[in-house]
């Protein structure tokens, strides 16, 4: 019952977040915010909320470590199982792409992250340090748009959930669902996890690794996806990398003010490693003009994950 429940919580927490998001861009578009902006933080910050809730939630539960291993193995899952997928089901034209900077980025945040989370608990303090950064990042990209005609706007029919005779009414309903079923999906999901992690006898930072992590990247998954059946490789690239960079530095960042965030032993000596390891695997088709994500590397991608919870389990 309580892998029920825990799916309930999750389809839930999916949905709430959709419609949020959905709400809020709506909304900010008829108020007559840039596309652009909106596109750099609304939808942003609005497609984490579902691991942002689960993270607050998990703080207040006395479960950090469920929150650090959202985040942490979630981070994995996207490089090594939300590219693999893809990857397995249409090669991703990687060498298409120009995401050096993004990735770089990423690579540069992970680093920061990581020795952050050696001089642990992660408190408030660190908490601002990682949303300054991320602040920067979200500035610097705003002017990289700015700066070339091409990327003034970005256009309404690339945002989700866009609809221009959508009602006041309509986006009132989105918003009110979607700020309800949050907290209410990341209460029946954590609640439920923990129950799960106590009846199987591991930690709550093992959940996180695994069910909490795997559950919270569906999104992306999906997206990736269809990104590489559409033969959009950058799309699938960005996504992930865009992905892995508010995950560590926006979701921990805001987590943190509900409370200090206990770094446990097997982090330092294990997950942050294969974390960082994962995110080197695909430097390679970053980087490269004439590598392509091939069937291949999308098994060998997903095997490693495969890999990486039965030893984390066991």
């Amino acid at each position: 019952m309580e892998f029920l429940f825990a799916g309930i919580g999750l389809i839930i927490l999916l949905l709430s977040g959709d419609l949020l998001v959905r709400g809020a861009v709506n909304s900010s578009l008829r108020l007559g915010l840039p596309a652009l902006i909106v596109s750099l933080t609304i939808v942003a910050f609005g497609t984490s909320a579902p691991e942002l809730l689960i993270s607050i939630e998990a703080i207040d539960d006395n479960a950090a470590g469920l929150a650090l291993g959202n985040v942490v193995g979630s981070n994995t899952a996207n490089i090594l199982l939300v590219l693999g997928v893809p990857a397995l089901v249409s090669t991703l034209n990687t060498s298409d792409c120009n995401t050096r900077k993004s990735y770089v980025t990423m690579l540069l945040a992970s680093i920061i992250f990581i020795a952050i989370a050696f001089l642990g608990p992660i408190t408030w303090v660190h908490g601002v340090i990682l949303l300054s950064i991320l602040a920067l990042i979200l500035g610097d990209q705003a002017r990289q748009a700015l700066a070339h005609r091409r990327n003034l706007k970005v256009m309404e029919d690339d945002l989700e959930g866009v609809d221009p005779d959508m009602p006041w009414w309509k986006i009132g309903v989105f918003l009110l669902l979607g700020l309800i079923g949050l907290p209410l999906g990341a209460d029946i999901f954590v609640d439920s996890s923990l129950i799960i992690a106590q009846r199987l006898g591991v930690t709550d930072s093992v959940i996180g690794l695994t069910l909490v992590a795997l559950g919270t990247s569906l999104p992306e998954l999906a997206t990736t996806v269809m990104a590489a059946i559409r033969r959009q490789a950058d799309v699938a690239l960005g996504n992930v990398i865009g992905s892995n960079m508010f995950n560590l530095l926006g979701i921990i960042g805001v987590a943190s003010f509900f409370g200090d965030i206990p770094v446990d032993r097997s982090f330092m000596t294990f997950d942050f490693w294969v974390m960082l390891g994962a995110s080197l695997l695909i430097a390679p088709f970053v980087f490269s003009s004439t590598r392509n994500m091939t069937r291949r590397w999308g098994a060998a991608l997903c095997a490693a994950y495969v890999t990486y919870i039965w030893v984390v389990v066991h």
